[in-house]
């Protein structure tokens, strides 16, 4: 087994591929305004290979961004609306029985919408628990298995789920273990006066302009091996095993004012989200190697829906986003443990 970190890239190589995920955040930055750290994030995920989950109010542009997303990148995207009665089938394909030209009869699979590159699962929790299970099986095994027989899904392959935190009735909200399968987490907000003012002002029926540059499919595999060759020290590799381990209840180096709240803490998925998300983070800044600063900048993202709380934290209306600060302010990256009320020059 090879545990050798992969060569540096040469400060030429650096600059070129963080050039075109700068280009890519920019021309996303112009398609929707006033969401940048929401653009940003993103693109980490995308970067990370990982699928995202985005939750918002109806009319903040989630559908929009995807939709950007794709045409920025050139990848196929398919979107699917979920519906109490969406059925597996739906989104994974299913053979149908067509007569051949010599009079034959003959099972064919009909490939679902699952197989893009994007897929857009519009309001996943209003589908029922079978169906979500089926596309988030997919999701971790990236192919699908139907009669006997495994199809892999396209290369590359995302998931980017939408979800609204109103309207719960009649929705079947995703369990916490599948939940797990996402990378990431983003709360996406609405945006200021300032930003509506543009919109309303430029844009007839808040639609988007066409994108003015498209990345290719060549310069996308330059990106992704990129993020291979961003080095990720033992330091920074031990902060993200101590940030997880704080979280969970019983653990030795738990954060009594973070587990006091929860039930169980992150997975050990989480310490892998967050290092190959700080990679991507890394790569977007232009830097060869992981800072803790990148690991701090996609913690909450990363957390959010990694720490169930217990009935005490809804109780007393804390969120995961709220303990997943708590979190970076308590864990200190040099694994100092300072005396109570010492801040350690954090802010």
């Amino acid at each position: 087994m090879n545990t050798e970190q992969p060569s540096l890239m040469t400060p030429e190589e650096l600059s070129r591929v963080s050039s075109l995920a700068a280009r890519l955040l920019d021309e996303l930055d112009k398609i929707l305004l006033g969401q940048h750290e929401v653009h940003r994030l993103l693109l980490i995920g995308i970067f990370s290979r990982g699928h995202v989950l985005l939750e918002g109010l109806p009319g903040v542009g989630k559908t929009a961004l995807v939709k950007a997303l794709g045409k920025l990148m050139r990848l196929e995207f398919k979107r699917i609306q979920f519906t109490p009665d969406l059925l597996p089938s739906d989104i994974l394909g299913g053979s149908i029985l067509q007569v051949m030209p010599d009079g034959s009869r003959k099972m064919e699979f009909q490939p679902g919408a699952i197989f893009s590159n994007i897929l857009l699962a519009d309001e996943i929790n209003r589908a029922s628990p079978k169906t979500q299970s089926a596309m988030l099986e997919a999701m971790q095994e990236h192919a699908v298995t139907l009669l006997g027989e495994t199809r892999p899904l396209p290369d590359p392959f995302f998931v980017l789920a939408s979800q609204n935190p109103i309207e719960l009735e009649g929705t079947y909200p995703i369990p916490e273990a599948q939940l797990d399968r996402f990378l990431f987490k983003i709360n996406v907000e609405g945006v200021d006066a300032d930003v509506l003012t543009q919109i309303i002002a430029h844009r007839r029926r808040g639609e988007p302009p066409e994108p003015e540059w498209t990345l290719s499919a060549e310069e996308l595999r330059d990106i992704f091996a990129a993020m291979d060759r961003i080095y990720l020290s033992e330091s920074v590799a031990n902060y993200i095993a101590r940030i997880v381990a704080a979280g969970h209840p019983g653990n030795p180096a738990a954060i009594p004012d973070v587990t006091k709240f929860v039930t169980y803490g992150p997975s050990p998925r989480a310490a892998i989200a967050l290092a190959e998300s700080s990679r991507a983070a890394a790569l977007i800044a232009g830097r060869p190697a992981v800072g803790f600063e990148d690991v701090r900048s996609v913690a909450p993202a990363v957390l959010n829906h990694r720490l169930i709380l217990n009935y005490q934290a809804k109780l007393d209306k804390i969120t995961p986003v709220e303990l997943s600060a708590r979190l970076l302010e308590k864990v200190d990256p040099a694994g100092i443990e300072w005396p109570q009320g010492v801040n350690a020059g954090k802010d």
